[in-house]
């Protein structure tokens, strides 16, 4: 992969810089070294892109890259150790002699000897950084190249504004609502911008052409323009792409003043249509500069723009975005059909047809990738090479400039350095794979691919979920919605994939009986188990990753934890394994570790608790586990937290001292009658808590005055739990952060808790559920001023919405199911209270609803969030 170098050279830059490490490198008197460690790596940094970039053409470069990446690495693994020596220090401070096994192996064993193995390894390093940097002046490397735009060689060729209509396949029927859209008038409108938006290869371009060429829209429009604008959104390059025409040509050397006049006068009057083709600019300032050229022409003139990012849309669009959606598979076929095949030819060979349905399924409906496997097998008529194509993946295929992985590519390219890492690391997951965007970030942060944000108000979390919402805007995940627990569930299309694996290739590799692994992968995912998988793992030593997708014997468990020592993530959930060894805390480097579905496991060992740079522990569904280790508490920078337990109390002394959490989840514990018992003033940087499926659960015992970081809360099927137990404090003046609540199959709940009104100022959604005693809501609900969403579903009791409804000004969405007598007095009497809100749904229906597709909107999403669940369901594999 490209950036890893870079990548890992801003990781050991920003482990070198933390304060903690300046201090304890003077006590430990490595601090020359430290510092000239850092000095060096910098010099490396800054011309590493350029030395990236130019790679493909020297191969000695190439080698001096792989040097530095494995030395960097080892540079990564020394200071991570180093972390972990700063966070066993701090966990003997706060724990003393009471945590004699943390004493013994960092102070009492010959704590001068910690400190030289210390010393000796960073020297060693530092030498090693030394002797690569001595090397890269030989290469003429230029500095400073963080904001390098895209090679000519990488970027799209400009297009046109012709297309042969009897070429195009399975588009009659977006080309008919494109210009439905087109023929509209909108209202107190001059121009009209229609977005259309999809991933690369899916043929934007040629709808668009579709459109532009139709005899309908040229009698309708006075004027028609066609514009490439590609990456560089160059307003005085863009009006004099608009001025050409075919018989007069422009002065490119007029200012920019008198080629506004032109373009207002060639507008004026006139209805226009203006395609801007293969946008990428989201520079907000840029677009409104050159739109208010464009407002002069007569009313229901229209812009049309393509693009692959919604934040383009978002930024440009008037009307809702036009999401282009992939080709049937009969469409794609026959497409196939006709470029893999001279004219008439096709029905001559049965045998190839057959084989061409199973091909053009791996197109996943992209035209692009129909055009680029049909291409490679056109006029060939050999089986063996139509069934080549056929079996292998498409990233191992032949590629030329213009087809589907070059043209995804360029999605790739546009991404900043940060972002490519972490796109590139999805590949480990499968096809098909449903992405719960906390548990993606929390993979990210695992590998240190989340910048540290400059807002001290931020948490890595939130720049983790900045990411997801970036990659999103791009195209480059979709089939997004949002689930009951107010979190992302998306997928990336087989395509894309694809585009991850060819990237990530030789970092990040998939596992099974027949694989080839190369030395340096350094990300495992491993799909088969046996021998022959066995024997790939003892040549590799340096995985920081590994991904169970099949069950595994104890015995390659304990090879992996012995051979790799510097794993940062390790996942076997749903395995069997009855006990773990204790030598899994042996891993200082460990970051996650995923048990989920375990439901034979019943203890942990202790040695787990030495886990001190653990940030993501996953014990959800482990039905079978008795308890949690009773020294948990010192995994000090443990922030994400779910677990399944049998136990009957979790308690001060279960979790009270995991003060770094973020996020905690309980869910299915059937035996749970108590929780937070003696945690006065702690979890202070709590900011989601779920509490699910815990049927004897009684009491939280929980101070929510404490909770001051709190944002999204979830009581869910408690039957026992009133939630009165949090009442009974003084409420007046209590200030809260919560943003989300949601609280559903809680029969003892009679009324909705006073310290809710703590985030008047805050509480944005609020969904209550199956609450079937709850008989108000209370006099207060109107002073919730920044609630935008509030469902309310089979709650039969509940008969009136409270006075003053018309005060949540901020309410866009109002969802009542299964509550008749509340929504038969909103119906009428009561109508309005709610007469304001823009999305009201009222549906007397209570039965249970499928999950949402893809046509529903918003206002008919809330009915199906309460059926989701808070643990991912089982991964699914495709072999291939």
């Amino acid at each position: 992969m490209a950036e890893i170098g870079y990548g890992v050279a801003v990781k050991v830059l920003e482990l070198l810089g933390s304060v903690t490490y300046q201090e304890l490198s003077s006590a430990w008197g490595v601090r020359s070294d430290l510092t000239k460690l850092e000095r060096t790596v910098k010099t490396i940094e800054a011309v590493l892109l350029d030395a990236e970039e130019k790679q493909a053409r020297d191969h000695r470069l190439s080698i001096w890259l792989g040097e530095l990446k494995d030395v960097l690495q080892d540079a990564e693994n020394v200071l991570d150790e180093f972390q972990y020596r700063i966070l066993q220090k701090e966990v003997m401070k706060r724990h003393g002699s009471t945590s004699k096994k943390v004493s013994n192996l960092f102070s009492s064993s010959n704590p001068l000897a910690v400190r030289f193995e210390m010393a000796h390894k960073i020297k060693n390093i530092r030498k090693r950084v030394d002797e690569i940097a001595a090397e890269k002046d030989k290469f003429n490397l230029a500095q400073g190249l963080e904001d390098r735009k895209l090679n000519m060689q990488e970027m799209r060729d400009m297009t046109h504004s012709f297309v042969d209509p009897s070429d195009v396949i399975g588009r009659d029927d977006d080309r008919e609502k494109i210009i439905h859209l087109l023929m509209e008038q909108a209202a107190g409108r001059n121009v009209s911008v229609i977005p259309i938006v999809g991933i690369g290869g899916l043929g934007k371009t040629t709808l668009a052409k579709l459109v532009y060429n139709d005899e309908r829209v040229a009698r309708h429009f006075q004027l028609r323009k066609w514009v490439c604008v590609s990456e560089d959104f160059d307003v005085r390059s863009l009006i004099i792409e608009i001025l050409k025409s075919p018989a007069d040509s422009i002065d490119e050397n007029l200012s920019i003043d008198q080629l506004q006049i032109l373009l207002r006068e060639l507008l004026k009057d006139k209805k226009f249509l203006l395609v801007l083709d293969d946008v990428w600019n989201d520079d907000h300032n840029k677009w409104i500069e050159l739109k208010s050229l464009l407002l002069g022409g007569c009313k229901g003139s229209k812009i049309i723009v393509t693009t692959r990012k919604r934040s383009v849309a978002t930024i440009m669009g008037t009307v809702t975005t036009y999401n282009l959606d992939g080709l049937s598979q009969e469409y794609c076929l026959s497409l196939f059909k006709k470029l893999a095949f001279k004219e008439g030819e096709e029905n001559l060979y049965p045998n190839l047809l057959e084989i061409a349905e199973e091909i053009v399924e791996k197109c996943k409906g992209v035209p692009l990738a129909v055009r680029t496997l049909a291409g490679i097998l056109y006029s060939k008529v050999d089986e063996r090479e139509w069934k080549f194509v056929r079996d292998n993946e498409i990233w191992n295929l032949e590629q030329k400039q213009g087809d589907i992985l070059p043209a995804l590519k360029l999605s790739y390219n546009q991404l900043p350095l940060h972002l490519k890492q972490c796109f590139a690391y999805c590949s480990l997951f499968p096809k098909d794979y449903v992405f719960k965007s906390y548990l993606l970030v929390q993979f990210w942060m695992a590998h240190g691919l989340l910048q540290s944000p400059d807002n001290e108000n931020q948490d890595l979390e939130d720049i983790g979920d900045l990411y997801i919402k970036e990659l999103m805007s791009r195209s480059l995940f979709q089939d997004v919605y949002e689930d009951g627990l107010f979190t992302y569930f998306f997928k990336m299309h087989d395509l894309v994939h694809d585009l991850a694996i060819s990237i990530a290739k030789g970092e990040c590799s998939v596992v099974t009986k027949t694989s080839t692994l190369a030395a340096e992968v350094c990300h495992l995912s491993i799909l088969e188990s046996g021998q022959e998988v066995t024997t790939q793992l003892e040549k590799l030593s340096k995985v920081q990753t590994i991904i169970f997708q099949t069950g595994q014997s104890m015995s390659i468990l304990k090879a992996c934890i012995s051979r790799f020592k510097y794993l940062r993530m390790l996942d076997f959930r749903d395995s069997s394994f009855e006990m773990l060894p204790n030598s899994i805390g042996s891993l200082k480097h460990l970051r996650y570790l995923d048990l989920i579905g375990n439901d034979r496991i019943k203890q942990l060992p202790d040695s787990i608790c030495k886990l001190y740079s653990l940030q993501t522990l996953l014990l959800g569904a482990c039905s079978n586990l008795e308890r949690l280790p009773k020294g948990i508490r010192d995994i000090i920078s443990l922030r994400f937290l779910m677990v399944t337990t049998k136990h009957t109390c979790l308690s001060e002394k279960a979790i009270g001292c995991l003060d770094s959490l973020r996020f905690l989840a309980i869910a299915d514990c059937e035996n749970l009658k108590c929780m937070f018992e003696g945690m006065e003033g702690r979890l202070t940087y709590l900011r989601t808590l779920v509490v699910y499926g815990c049927p004897s659960l009684t009491t939280l015992s929980l101070s929510i005055r404490h909770l001051t970081a709190l944002e999204t809360l979830t009581i869910m099927d408690c039957k026992e739990l009133s939630l009165t137990e949090m009442e009974g404090e003084d409420n007046q003046d209590l200030k809260l952060s919560l943003q989300k609540l949601k609280i559903g199959g809680l029969p003892k709940l009679e009324v909705l808790p006073q310290w809710l009104q703590g985030s008047a100022n805050t509480l944005q959604q609020l969904w209550i559920g199956e609450c079937e005693n709850l008989k108000a809501l209370p006099e207060w609900l109107p002073r919730l001023k920044s609630l935008h969403a509030l469902w309310i579903e089979e709650c039969p009791k509940l008969s009136s919405l409270p006075e003053g409804m018309e005060a949540l000004t901020a309410l866009r969405q109002l969802g009542i199911r299964g509550c008749p007598d509340l929504i038969r007095k909103c119906r009428e009497e009561d109508s309005h209270k709610i007469a304001h809100v823009p999305e009201i749904v009222l549906d007397e229906d209570s039965g249970s609803s499928s999950s949402p597709s893809e046509e529903e909107g918003p206002g008919s999403q809330w009915k199906r969030r309460w059926r989701q669940r808070i643990l991912p369901r089982r991964r699914r594999v495709r072999h291939k």
